[in-house]
């Protein structure tokens, strides 16, 4: 999530929430589509992304007053091809945008429009500043990606705030915002309609000898990476209990063991992780190459802020959208985060290069190093996180962390690469299990999220056997 810098609507990390501003949409007529997509549906390549530029919003007699002035921007409503998923980049990824954006859409299912509903303007997950995933110059400023389910026309708009929010007067807000000066929005805005796609057809479930029936060369290295942990091929990493999670830590790391470390382990049971190849990840997206850190010394908890309208039976849509977002859209070498959690508890694979190894992630600026990525699929901010979703969220770190040796009631230090807590190069006292809000100026993971990593962390370190 991008900078803490208030914004007509807060600073949060977390907003999904429904805004009746206008009157259901029924009655207004729908523009064609227009955009451009990229990508194809298809066996090989599930999913699309249509990026559609935004313009700015007419005035005048004839307009929908509640568009605001011409220097707001906005996509009119359309008909498009169908998409689950919605957020807005532009060019400069150090540029933030300073107010506020909404979305609304029409469901596929029932043909109705919803109301505006707000998008999370601060997306402060990123690779660090002078790594070479950030140093490509081809990664955007975005949005956080909004869950809207399966729709098939859309209407945005993005207001920029007043220059200065300190002058308050007798006049009414929306007065105001027609007349004071705006903060400029950023360069390039688009809206971006994500279509996670359905999951891409098991190659050992083809028939043999059918056209496209081998496996892509990406898609057998990311199922080799967890050669370790489960067959090649497999959609899940199975849970094991105490001794045979304590027998696989001497195998995976014996090496690095100290005697105490062989004599008594503290890790917790390895819980079922569902892999790239079981949410459906097409492989060919991302880029080949993998890349690690030397260890895990702690664990930042995020939420995606993609709101929490969705089903667990949706879980594996909503990440294939997030992969497919930050890929495509934000132009990142993967999804972001090391791992993902639902509402249900379900634990999954997030980028690839095994989860019991050291993954470079881009999630929590500054601080990617050494570090692995957590987010539960919602958003948090108001809402209460699932208690199935707390308590996968200590299986999962009394493991991850276990594997390395980590404490996660305790303190390790990190040295920072640059962001708007701490400059650059700067040796950093954090929690074991961290909020990103610790290692960056954000609301995430929400402040109901955020406030029960205290109990995640005793829980974690109990499953740890401490």
């Amino acid at each position: 999530m991008r900078g803490f810098l208030a914004s007509s609507i807060g600073v949060t990390c977390a907003v999904a929430l429904a805004l009746p501003l206008t009157p259901p949409a029924t009655a207004a007529p729908v523009a064609p589509a227009a955009g451009r997509a990229t990508g194809t549906a298809g066996p090989d390549l599930p999913g699309s992304t249509q990026s559609l530029p935004l313009t700015p919003l007419a005035t005048g007699p004839t307009a929908d007053r509640t568009l605001g002035p011409a220097a707001d921007q906005g996509v009119t409503r359309r008909e498009v091809a169908r998409f689950s998923m919605v957020g807005v980049v532009w060019d400069d990824p150090d540029t933030a945008l300073h107010g506020e954006v909404q979305v609304r859409s029409r469901s596929t299912g029932t043909g109705t429009w919803s109301d505006w509903r707000d998008v999370e303007t601060h997306n402060d997950d990123a690779a660090d500043p002078d790594s070479a995933e950030r140093a490509t110059g081809r990664v955007r400023g975005a949005t956080a990606p909004l869950w809207v389910g399966d729709s098939d026309a859309v209407e945005a708009r993005v207001s920029a705030e007043p220059a200065d929010r300190t002058e308050e007067t007798a006049r009414t807000e929306e007065t105001a915002r027609a007349v004071r000066p705006r903060a400029p929005l950023p360069e390039g805005l688009r809206l971006e309609l994500v279509d996670p796609g359905d999951a891409p057809p098991d190659p050992a479930s083809r028939a043999a000898g059918t056209p496209g029936a081998a496996e892509s060369a990406e898609a057998t290295e990311a199922a080799v990476a967890n050669a370790d942990l489960a067959p090649a091929g497999a959609t899940e990493i199975p849970a094991l209990g105490r001794t045979a999670t304590e027998r696989e830590l001497v195998t995976l790391r014996g090496t690095e063991l100290t005697d105490d470390q062989r004599a008594k382990p503290h890790i917790g049971d390895r819980p079922r992780i569902v892999t790239r190849r079981g949410w459906g990840a097409d492989e060919k997206l991302r880029e080949r190459k993998f890349v690690y850190t030397t260890t895990v010394k702690a664990a930042f908890v995020h939420h995606t802020a993609t709101g929490n309208g969705y089903t667990c039976a949706q879980s594996a849509s909503v990440i294939r959208g997030i992969y497919r977002y930050h890929v495509k859209s934000l132009r990142w070498r993967d999804i972001g985060y090391n791992f993902l959690i639902d509402k249900c508890g379900g634990i999954y694979e997030g980028r690839a290069g095994g989860v019991g190894k050291a993954v470079l992630g881009a999630h929590t600026l500054g601080f990617n190093s050494n570090s692995t990525g957590i987010a539960v699929l919602g958003s948090f901010g108001s809402a209460k996180p699932p208690a199935a979703a707390v308590t996968a969220l200590a299986r999962l770190t009394a493991w991850k962390l276990g594997l390395y040796g980590a404490n996660p009631r305790g303190k390790t230090y990190l040295k920072s690469g640059g962001g708007n807590l701490y400059r650059k190069g700067k040796n950093v006292r954090l929690n074991v299990i961290s909020g990103h809000r610790d290692g960056f100026a954000t609301d995430c993971p929400g402040g109901q999220l955020y406030s029960r990593l205290g109990t995640t962390r005793t829980t974690a370190a109990r499953y740890q056997g401490r």
